[in-house]
């Protein structure tokens, strides 16, 4: 049997400016910083002779080959997203990089983002767009309640707050 995959689905087009920033700098210090020190480390170790045998010389070919990569990949990438800057004129609904505020059954509060899938970051609590709550989470408006297919089992959540300037579970108590 072979090692087929199939193809994933295209991800979502969309970006924060915040995001858009980060993937730039990223391409950035790439090409401007890291590229041009393992060239160099390469140019070193091709100087000292048999290049068949020499571990310094086929490691840093192997890095430049995946700077390479990653390099064509956000390049290509940041040609094609379409970076959404802008809140939309109905803040009563959910849509894209609106903070979402949800109880769950349990009483559990969560706060998400909803960003990108080049962005996404679950310790920052930003979820991507493409998401199985964030799908769910689109066009939602406050109070309404939401199912998610989890593997386990299924998670029900009530939509408490919608705000697209900041995450509503940073808000100080008092």
């Amino acid at each position: 049997m072979g090692r087929y995959r199939a193809p994933r689905p295209p991800s979502s087009k969309y970006i924060t400016q915040e995001g858009f920033n980060k993937l730039r700098e990223e391409v950035d210090t790439l090409w401007r910083v890291t590229r041009p020190k393992v060239t160099q480390l390469v140019s070193e170790a091709a100087a000292q002779g048999d290049r068949s045998e020499n571990a310094d010389y086929i490691y840093g070919k192997k890095q430049l080959r995946q700077i390479d990569s990653r390099i064509h990949f956000l390049r290509k990438r940041l040609d094609n997203i379409r970076v959404v800057d802008s809140i939309p004129d109905n803040l009563d609904k959910v849509y894209f990089s609106a903070w979402v505020k949800l109880e769950n059954i349990k009483g559990e509060i969560q706060c998400y983002r909803i960003v990108g899938p080049d962005e996404f970051d679950i310790e920052k609590n930003t979820i991507s767009l493409d998401s199985p709550l964030s799908q769910q989470l689109i066009g939602k408006s406050l109070g309404d309640k939401i199912q998610v297919q989890l593997p386990h089992n299924i998670e029900q959540y009530i939509i408490l707050e919608i705000n697209y300037t900041c995450n509503p579970c940073n808000e100080k108590k008092e």
